[in-house]
C-alpha cells in the first residue's frame, strides 16, 4: 500500500507542482518558516491522511505533520484535523494536492456512512464496486471501509463474478459455473449475476457460492430470498445473496429489509461529492 500511495502522490505532484510553485518562489523567501492548521468546513468522515502525509513528505521532508484526528473519525465543521510546520514555500506547494486527496476520499467515506446508516443497522453489509476513479482504487476502497462499508472484489484478478456476457459466451449458467469450479482455486468463491428468479434457480442448482440479484425490486428480492431458503430447506441456505443495481439512499433501507446478505452500491465511489476542508495559515 505504501509504494502504491507514493506512486499516486508522485503523479499528482508532477501534474500540479511540476518543477516548482512559481508564485510562492517569487514572493516568499526560501528560508521563511510557516505554520498552518488543517480544518474541516463541514461535517464529514475523515479519510485520506496517508496520501496527504506522503504528499508533504515528497515535497519537503522537513514539513512536520501533527495528527489531531484519525481515519474514520466522524467530525463536525470547524474541527482541527492537523497542524503543519516547516518551510513556508513547501507547505504552500503541497497544499492543493494534499487537500484534493483528503476532500475526495473523505467524500467517499462520508457518503458510505450515509448509506450504512440508511440501511438501518440490519445484517446486510453495504459494499462497493469496481466503479472507482482510475488509479485511486486502493484509496477509495479504504475510504469505503472508513465509512463503515465493506469491499467487494478489488479487481478482475482476485474474484470470480460470472456476468451475463460470460454466461452467453459459455452457453449456460451451469456450464459457466462448472468451468469456473474446475479451473479456480478451491479457496475462491464463485458468484453469478442473475436478473430473473429462473436464473437464480439455475445458479443454485449449479452450486454458486454467491448470487448477485441485478436490478430487482424489493418485492422480487424477497421472493429470491424465499426461493433460496426453500432450495436448501430444511438446512440453512448456503448461497449468499447480493442485491445490486440502482440502489439509492432512499431505497437501501427497503432492500436491506428483504433479507439479502450484501448490498453493492456503485455510487459510493462513482458519485460521492467532495467534502470541504481548508488549510488556514497561522
Amino acid at each position: 500500500m505504501s509504494r502504491y500511495v507514493a506512486d499516486i502522490v508522485a503523479l499528482a505532484l508532477r501534474e500540479d507542482v511540476g518543477p516548482g510553485d512559481l508564485t510562492s518562489r517569487c514572493i516568499i523567501p526560501v528560508e521563511q518558516a510557516g505554520r498552518a492548521r488543517l480544518r474541516t468546513r463541514e461535517a464529514m468522515v475523515l479519510s485520506g491522511l496517508p496520501a496527504a502525509v506522503e504528499t508533504l513528505r515528497q515535497v519537503d521532508r522537513r514539513i512536520i505533520f501533527t495528527h489531531l484526528a484519525a481515519e474514520g473519525d466522524r467530525l463536525g465543521p470547524g474541527i482541527e484535523v492537523a497542524r503543519l510546520e516547516g518551510p513556508a514555500v513547501s507547505i504552500l506547494a503541497a497544499e492543493r494536492v494534499a487537500l484534493n486527496f483528503l476532500m475526495r476520499l473523505s467524500g467517499v467515506a462520508t457518503l458510505t456512512a450515509r448509506y450504512v446508516e440508511a440501511a438501518g443497522g440490519l445484517s446486510a453489509a453495504v459494499v462497493d464496486t469496481r466503479k472507482t476513479t482510475p488509479g485511486l482504487r486502493f484509496l477509495e476502497k479504504a475510504a469505503v471501509r472508513h465509512g463503515g462499508g465493506r469491499n467487494h472484489r478489488f479487481a478482475l484478478y482476485d474474484g470470480i463474478l460470472i456476468k451475463d456476457n460470460h454466461i452467453a459466451a459459455a452457453g449456460s449458467i451451469a456450464l459457466a459455473v462448472g468451468r469456473a469450479r474446475a479451473a479456480a482455486p478451491h479457496t475462491l468463491k464463485i458468484e453469478v449475476e442473475v436478473d430473473t428468479l429462473a436464473q437464480l434457480g439455475q445458479a443454485l442448482a449449479a452450486g454458486a457460492d454467491l448470487v448477485l440479484l441485478d436490478n430487482m425490486s424489493p418485492d422480487l428480492l424477497r421472493e429470491a430470498v424465499a426461493l433460496t431458503e426453500a432450495f436448501y430447506a430444511p438446512t440453512p441456505r448456503r448461497t449468499g445473496l447480493e442485491a445490486s443495481g440502482g440502489i439509492t439512499l432512499e431505497t437501501i433501507g427497503a432492500v436491506a429489509r428483504t433479507g439479502v446478505d450484501l448490498i453493492s452500491v456503485g455510487a459510493l465511489t462513482r458519485s460521492a461529492p467532495w467534502v470541504d476542508m481548508g488549510l488556514d495559515w497561522d
